[in-house]
Formats: structure tokens, sequence, C-alpha cells
């Protein structure tokens, strides 16, 4: 029988915790890790630790073991999309409207149901230098290091190691990831290089390393190659064969000037050709929202922003979960956003 001070867990709902007291004959209240008392249906609960055990190891002040029975592990929420693996790094600035001289926080995004034990490195000279090392909890972030606009020259080149795995329950087996980027720095001082994203509720500039299982890593080429090369006519650059990479649809662009949708704008107004821009651009959404890291760049032009902030409108309602950031300048000017589906 079920008693005031056992430890339960939950058979059909995740979660668990102490029963403190009951409801009638069929209702006990479950203290959970957050201090919060849950109403529970005693029939749905199964004991998984007896109060008499659990008083007496409350008292304890010994080292935990290092392998802890598999109902003491941490319940994990799964996500449908974990199973494959997402790594990310997410640079924050302390003071966005001090681009250029403030410093950056940098924090590892694992966005999967695995734990991973990492390795952050970077490059000095031919060696590699450790910066931080850790086993990083399922689908969540964890801050990594500060630095200053100084110290740029030192993440030009880094390396992410680590291994995953689940406690507790099977899991696929997933290799061991060793994922080289080269990181552009001049971007820290490009304010659009901060952006809306998955992970943070400020702006940030996040770099994937691993989407969906697949590294981002591109071709490597030695500097001695490159020069070696250079001397010589017509001989190509030794190709070393990259990683694949993730798989993610081309860039996808529509043009929403109201004069490359239709041909005769006589008797429309201004709200008329509005609305049938925004239909457009809903169009296009739906037509790809199960497309996830479909990137689309919507052409709204400069002008007085009346239709860039129409479309703002409508992703902040309608597609909540879309990534949001201003187009290449190079390419567009200030005249195109650019959503990636997520």
């Amino acid at each position: 029988r079920m008693k005031i001070g056992d430890r339960v867990r939950f058979l059909n709902a995740v979660g668990g915790g102490v029963v403190r007291g009951r409801q009638g004959k069929d209702i006990v209240l479950v203290e959970d890790e957050d201090g919060f008392e849950v109403p529970v249906l005693a029939r749905e609960c199964v004991v998984v630790q007896n109060a008499e055990a659990f008083e007496i190891s409350l008292p304890e002040e010994k080292s935990l073991s290092p392998s802890l029975p598999a109902e003491e592990l941490p319940i994990v929420e799964e996500t449908a999309d974990g199973e494959e693996i997402t790594v990310a790094l997410g640079f924050l600035p302390s003071d966005i409207k001090k681009i250029g001289s403030t410093s950056f926080e940098c924090y590892l995004i694992n966005d999967s149901n695995y734990y991973l034990n990492v390795n952050y490195l970077s490059q000095s000279d031919e060696d590699w230098m450790l910066r931080f090392s850790a086993e990083v909890e399922p689908n969540t972030k964890i801050f990594v290091e500060e630095f200053e606009p100084s110290q740029l020259n030192d993440l030009e080149r880094i390396c992410l190691q680590f291994t995953a795995c689940k406690k507790g329950k099977p899991f696929r087996l997933k290799p061991a990831y060793s994922v080289e980027r080269r990181i552009d720095t001049t971007k820290f001082y490009k304010l659009h290089s901060f952006g809306e994203n998955d992970f943070f509720d400020e702006k940030a500039f996040v770099i994937n390393l691993v989407a969906n299982d697949e590294p981002e890593q591109g071709m490597r080429v030695s500097a001695t190659q490159l020069q070696e090369a250079m001397m010589q006519k017509d001989v190509r650059l030794p190709q070393s064969k990259p990683l694949p990479k993730a798989k993610t649809a081309p860039l996808l662009e529509v043009d929403l000037h109201i004069t490359a949708l239709l041909d005769n704008l006589s008797g429309l107004s201004a709200t008329e050709m509005l609305q049938y821009q925004l239909a457009k651009f809903n169009e296009v959404m739906q037509a790809n929202i199960k497309r996830k890291g479909q990137k689309i760049v919507f052409i709204h032009g400069k002008g007085n922003g009346t239709l860039k902030s129409a479309v703002l409108a409508e992703l902040g309602k309608k597609y909540k979960t879309a990534t949001v950031q201003d187009a290449s300048f190079r390419e567009y000017g200030f005249g195109a956003t650019m959503v990636t589906i997520r």
C-alpha cells in the first residue's frame, strides 16, 4: 500500500515525486522536484522507493555511486525530432548596441534526446587547445565561455568532438563526432549576423556543427597544398573528401513585388495589392511548412516598409517556430527577409 513519504513515478505521464498527502481514498498529493503538490490518481503511480528507505537515505552526506539505478536517473523529456542529433554554437553579444567593442558569450546547443560528452577546441598555429569539456544534457544549452573582440582570432578554426548516449534506456548507436569549422570572425562586427532563433530569447549568431546526424564540414585545403598548386600551371588543388553535409533544400527566392505577381494592376487599391502579396506569402509558407531547414528569401523591397512589416507580422502570428533574419545585404540590400522553416 502506498504511504506518505514514498517516492513514486507516474505511469501515464512524465514525472513523479514524493507522496505528501491524500485527497480521499483514490487521490494522492505528489510533490514534484519544483516543490509543487500535484493531485494524481493513486492507481496511476508506481512506488520506486518506499518511505523508510527514503527517510534513511536523506541524512547521508556520502558521495553518490557513479552508476545510479535506472529509476534514479533524471527524467528526460524527449522530442520527436531529437532522435537525430543537431548541435550548434550560439554567440550572444553582451551589449548588442555596441557591436564591435562588446564582449560575447558562447553557448553549446544540444538539440537532441542524447547526452553528449564534448570537447570544444580551437587551433593555434598547428596545434589545438582545449577550451571547454563537459557532459551536456539532452535538449538543452550550456554556457561555454565569454570572450572579448580581441580574442576573435583564436576562434577562426574550431573543433567539436563528442560521443552521444542515453541513460537508463535503449538507444540507437551514434558515431563519435569530430567536426572542424572555420568561423568568419568578421561577422561578429556585423549587426545583421545576430538574428531571431529557436534557442535564445535574444538575437544570436548561431553556427550549426551537426544537423540531423550529419556534420556540417567543408573541404579542407592546407596552406602547403595551396602554395604548391600556385607554383604549377594547369594543376588543380588536391581534393580532400569532405564528410557528407546535411541534406537541405536549395534556397528558394520569392519576389513579392506586386509587378512581379500581377501583369495588370488597374482598378486595384493599395490595400487590395497588399492583401494579394500576403496571400502569395502565405501560399509559399504553407507549401513549405513541413520542409525543415528550407530557407526562403522573400523579396519585398525597401519602399516605405509596409510590406515588410506585414510579412513580419504574419510570421509572428502564424509561423512562430520559423527563424527570421535579414537576407544577404550584398545580394538584396535592405529589401529582403530570409525565413528558415523549423
